[in-house]
This record gives C-alpha cells, structure tokens and sequence, in this order.
C-alpha cells in the first residue's frame, strides 16, 4: 500500500457515516463524490450510496482516493458542512422565536426523497419528503412517520405495443439506507397492532434526513403469519382489506412507535387520509388517561391535530365499505364503549342515515382535527365546496377549511449549473429570502449567455438519460435501435405524471391532423418527452399510457416523441431541469395542486399550463403561459374539445414562434427574458421551505 493511500477502515467509516444520511442527496456535492469514486458503479446501483460501498471493498476505495487527492477534500468538505448543518443553532425556527416549543408528528403513507430510496409512487411522496427536507433546512423540531415497503412501488415495464406492464422488485433493506430502530440491550423496538382478533408485530425503521428522523413501520417479520407479514408488501397494493390494513398499520403502529421511542409530539400532521386512525389511537390514550367518553376525548385531540386533504375529488377519498370497517375497529369501540353506529357515524357526515353509507377517512379526520387545509387557493375553494355540509348552517366562506398552497424543495430541484450561475451573480443567501427582497429582481441581470448554458446543460442530461432508458428498453424486448433526432436546438416540450384520465395525457394528440399542420408550418421543429405510470387498477390510465406510446410511432413524429419507461424520481429531476416548456392540462378544477410545474419554473423552463392547481398563483402574464378558461362547461367532451383548441392556438401563435425567434448570436433574448421571470417570481413563492413556514404560523403554532 502506497505511504499516501488513506486507511481503508476509516475511509470506509467515514463514507458509510455520509450514506447513511439523506442530507448529502441534496447538497451540490453529493452525488458528484459518489460517482467519482466508481462513476459506473453508482449507475448501477441507481445512485444509492449505501449499495455502492457495499460492492467495494476498503482497500479499492482508498486506493482511488491515493490516485485522485481531490476526493479526499470533497469528502473533507462535506464532512464539514454536515457537521455545521447539524450543530447549526442559528435556523430559521430559532429567529422566529422557536414557535414550535414541542415537537412535530407527520404522518405520510409514502415518501419520495431520492431514487436511491423507492418508497414512493408519485406526487404524495415527493411532497412528503420535501416537507421532510425543508423541515430539516429550517430547524423545525420535526419527526415523520411512514410504512416501510418490501415491494415499493409498481415499476413499470412498456411492451413493444405500448403496454404498461407491471413490476415489483424484492428490495433488500440492508442495501438501503434505511436502519432498524433497537432499545435497550440492542433488541429491535417493535410495536403491536390489533388486526382482525390477530396481533400484528411491526418492526420501526429509521431513516435519517438531516435532522428530521423518519420511522418507517414494517411487518414482514418471521414471527407474523404469512397474511399479515404481507401488509406492508407493496404501497398502494391490493384491495380495499389490504389498504385498510396499511392504514391501521400506518396510524394505530406510528403512534405505538412514537411512545416506544419515549416521544410526546405537541402537534400531529396528518397527510392525507391514509393515517386518520392515528386519531383512534390517541383518542383510546386519552381515554385511558381520563377522558370521559368519546367526545371529551375527541376535544383533547382536536386543538392540535392537522389535516391535509390532497383530492378535490370525493370518489377520490379513501372509504371502506361499513361491514369492512367495523370488523378492523371492533377492538377500538368496544374499548372506547361505542356500538357499531356509534363507531362508523366517526367516519360518515353528521346526522347522517346509518346502513351502507362507507366509512370515509377524510371524514373521521374531519371529526378529529380542528385544523384543515388544501393544498392550493383553488383547492381550498374547492374543498370547502365538497365538505361543506359537514359544518351544516355555515355559508361556503365560513367552512373553516384553509390552505397552504404546496412547494417544492428548491436544492434538491435546481439544476447545479444554474445554481452555480446564480450564486455567481446573486448574493450569498438568495435562496433564502422571501419574495420580496430586491435580490429577486437582480436575477434579470443575469447575463442571458450564462442562464442558456446552463439550461443547455440540463438539457443534454435530459437526453442522456432519455437515450439510455429508451436503448435499455428496446434491448430487453429485442426491438430495434430507437431513431433518434433529439436536437439540442429543438424546442423540447415536457410531460411527466401519474397517467390518471383527468390529467389526459394524450390531448395534444386527440386531433392529430391538426397538430401536424401546426408542426409542418411551424419555424422549427418540436419535440415532445412524456415519463408516468397508471396504477395497476387503473385501466384508463394505462390505456392512455398505450395512446401516448403509439401516438410517438406515427411516422411525423417518430425519433421526436419519446415516452420514457418507469417515471422515478431521476426521470422527474432530468425533466424538470431541462425541458424548454412544460404541458399541464387537467380537467379543471380536478389537479389539487400539482408541483412539477414549479420545479419546471425554477429552472427556467416555462409553463404551459390549464388554470389549475398551483399555476392561478404561480402564473404571472410573463413567466408562461394558460390554457383554456376558468370556467365550467356543460360536458367533459366540451371542456376536453375547447381546452385543446386552446393549446393547439398557443403553440401555434405564441409558444413554438417565441423559441424560434432568435437574434443574430443565435439566442432567443425575448424567451430568455421569459425563463429569468419564471426563476425570479416561482422560486421564492414555491420553495417548500415558504411552505412548511406556513404551516407553522397557520396551523402548528396554534394548536
């Protein structure tokens, strides 16, 4: 061993300290240090750290650290600005006069932080874990609360006819990052759930995220039985009896687990439905700590419990069938002494008829929670149009339902190269100021140069990625090489979500006589990349997965119309960092918020959006653009009909023109103007640290 070559055992120590933290994976530094240590290695582990050093051995690590010195400063430099991280004292929690005294229990049932740890499906998941990071950036006293899945998500296979097909992968926990939670002795900390007369054990693991920890609850455990070690096999697995298991699991085990670890949360965040029985379990607490009866024990809990609902629409919401419900919360009313209407009227609309009416788990937060939001303005109207007449008597403007419009976790989205142009060209800190500090309007300072070579950075990373998951596919199947005309020159449209009806994938195809016209008339070419799975239930969904597919083999569009296979977080980041325009065209009111537009916009990209979600807020007449109207129509097939000839006229007057309208240096100086406005009034306003912010002011603090 080379006099100069680092000690392999201390090495490795030292880079399994950093994998095992989620904070590296949204520092600039972070996965550039993992590639360099084995740049073909980490793409096969699909960047996961932990996997990665798990294949080397000490003595192979350190001597490629011997041959590159600059490794060892990068991994010094990390080193040292975790630690400043961790022992920071001066976040934004502590200057706002640490609001939160306690602590914070979020409850999520899925988490999308990085790829290299799938426990996520979409859109749920990745708001849930940039609450999780921004949570940690600001110093918010926080723990949040998951399921552990040995199966993940779907991942999704597309067959030669365009066919989604499904996936599950077997995953190894010892190769993620995720950890065994163990008390005293070194015994696994396990809790108990009650599960049709059965006793399910659950195993809490431990994810750390900065300073956030995230507990994870799994019961595929040797001592459970076969049907209930399967609970927690796969996220959104299943029926109904299986997602009401999950749920039980998720909101009765959390908080089991909360008091295993000795912790006493002050506020109780429940994202979404999925963990309503979270309440049922505190409401059994306070009932054997003094309550009398049922509603004395509902009012102890409800001051500081949060709910956040995500769907505005009510089919939407996760309801079990009455039968079904009574038989997995028989336990609960006989210890809470309520009967069978007793107990399913927590989860129905006041005074509402008995008999087969479902079980709704919005509703049993609604009955629980005094603190309720949307996820958007609009959503928040919406909302209180739905549950309304839950709060019978009230006018619509009275329903207390507010909302905390969603963000996105501006580092883990912004693209490296233009991070690094705007840190050259702003002061230190921008990131952190609030919309209206005057360092937003420097960015239309940045020089134009600058801003369209880091977008082009991004693009070729898009494309990148767009050839090797293409060629990988077609190799598998035993198809032939793809026919490729991706141009970094060519204006490059975006579309990356879960493939549900509502969001219609494929109505910039549902006349396709006239998108081609458009296209043959237009200055320059167009190409357009979509990314997105429909669940397994979801035949619709997967339908226009097969339009969308097809439609980018009509011989006009073929080599310039990709859809790219099994849509993760990698995909999303590769998307949002560089597309030229982004095509968001739900049904309105139906999109509850929808964020990747906002990742889209803090990277220059433009939106090309129907007035839905979070774009009424977001869009500024500069910074993009809409689509259709806000109003109602008398059918679908009207709505469908007038919002695609909107988006036909868009592209053709406005968005592909624009592009292609260059000065004599070969730059688009007006689209330009239009990418610096979309980066100075979206990151501000849609950072997931505003958001969190919110939810302290708003709802935390005041329960």
């Amino acid at each position: 061993m080379r006099s100069d070559t680092p000690d392999p055992e201390r090495l490795i120590a030292r880079l399994q300290a950093l994998a095992g933290d989620l904070w590296w994976s949204w520092q600039p530094g972070g996965a550039p240090l993992w590639s360099a240590i084995d740049r073909d290695g980490w793409v096969e582990v699909a960047h996961n750290p932990v996997a990665l050093l798990a294949k080397l051995d000490g003595a192979t690590v350190a001597a490629r650290f011997a041959e590159e010195p600059a490794l060892e400063k990068r991994l010094a430099a990390l080193e040292a600005d975790r630690e400043r991280y961790l022992g920071d004292t001066d976040t934004w929690h502590d200057r706002a006069g640490q609001p939160i005294r306690g602590l914070v229990a979020y409850f999520s049932a899925e988490y999308g932080i990085h790829e290299s740890f799938p426990n996520y499906s979409g859109g749920l998941g990745i708001l849930s874990g940039d609450h999780v990071k921004s949570a940690s950036d600001i110093g918010l006293p926080f723990v949040a609360v998951g399921l552990l899945y040995r199966n993940g998500y779907v991942r999704q296979h597309i067959d030669g006819e365009g066919r989604q097909v499904p996936r599950y992968v077997d995953y190894d926990f010892d190769a993620l990052v995720c950890r065994p939670v163990t008390g005293p002795g070194g015994r696994p900390t396990r809790v108990e759930v009650p599960i049709l007369g059965e006793t399910c054990r659950v195993q809490v693991w431990r994810v750390r995220v900065g300073r956030v920890d995230l507990y994870l609850l799994d019961t595929d455990l040797e001592e459970n039985p076969e049907h209930l070690r399967g609970i927690t096999a796969q996220l959104y697995g299943g029926g109904h009896e299986t997602r009401i298991k999950q749920e039980l699991v998720l909101g009765v085990g959390g908080v089991r687990a909360i008091r295993a670890m000795g912790l006493s949360p002050t506020v109780w965040h429940l994202n979404e439905g999925h963990s309503s029985f979270l309440n049922l379990e505190r409401i059994r607490e306070q009932l054997a700590d003094g309550a009398e009866g049922v509603p004395q024990a509902i009012d102890r809990i409800r001051e500081n419990s949060v709910f956040t609902t995500h769907t505005p629409v009510e089919a939407g919401h996760d309801r079990f069938a009455p039968e079904m419900a009574w038989r997995h919360l028989a336990w609960f009313a006989e210890g809470a002494g309520l009967d069978r209407e007793g107990l399913l009227a927590l989860g129905r609309w006041p005074r509402e008829p008995g008999g087969q009416s479902p079980f709704n788990m919005t509703l049993l937060a609604m009955h629980t929670c005094t603190h309720l939001n949307g996820v958007a303005a609009l959503h928040g109207e919406v909302s209180r149009q739905m549950f309304g007449r839950f709060w019978q008597g009230l006018p619509e403007d009275e329903v207390p339902i507010t909302h905390v419009t969603n963000g996105v976790h501006a580092p883990s989205w912004q693209g490296d190269a233009l991070t690094e142009v705007l840190d050259a060209h702003l002061p230190a800190g921008w990131r952190d100021r609030p919309a209206t500090h005057p360092v937003w309007a420097a960015v239309d300072g940045v020089p134009d140069d600058d801003i369209w070579a880091a977008h082009s950075a991004g693009k070729a990373t898009l494309f990148d990625l767009a050839r090797r998951r293409e060629s990988a596919r077609r190799a598998r199947l035993g198809l032939d090489a793809w026919a490729d005309r991706l141009e970094p020159d060519v204006l490059t449209i975006g579309f990356a979500r879960r493939f549900a009806p509502y969001k219609r994938a494929d109505l910039i195809f549902s006349d396709m006589p006239r998108l081609l016209g458009i296209l043959d008339r237009a200055p320059g070419p167009v190409q357009i990349l979509y990314a997105g799975k429909a669940h397994p239930a979801d035949r619709l969904g997967q339908q226009l997965v097969q339009n969308v597919y097809q439609a980018s083999h009509h011989p006009a569009l073929m080599g310039r119309v990709l859809l790219i296979e099994d849509y993760d977080i990698e995909v999303g980041r590769a998307l949002v960092q560089g597309v030229d325009v982004w095509l968001n065209n739900p049904r309105r009111p139906k999109e509850a918020s929808g964020t990747s537009g906002m990742k889209v916009s803090m990277n220059g990209g433009l939106n090309l959006s129907i007035l839905d979600g979070w774009w009424p807020e977001g869009y500024s007449g500069d910074n993009g653009w809409t689509i259709g109207e806000a109003r109602s129509y008398p059918s679908v097939e009207a709505q469908d009909a007038a919002d695609a000839d909107s988006l036909f006229l868009r592209l053709e007057r406005d968005v592909i023109p624009l592009y292609y309208e260059r000065d004599a240096g070969g730059l688009p100086r007006r689209w330009l103007r239009m990418m610096k406005a979309a980066i100075r009034t979206v990151t501000p306003r849609f950072h997931s640290d505003r958001q969190v912010q919110d939810y302290v002011h708003h709802l935390y603090a005041p329960g």
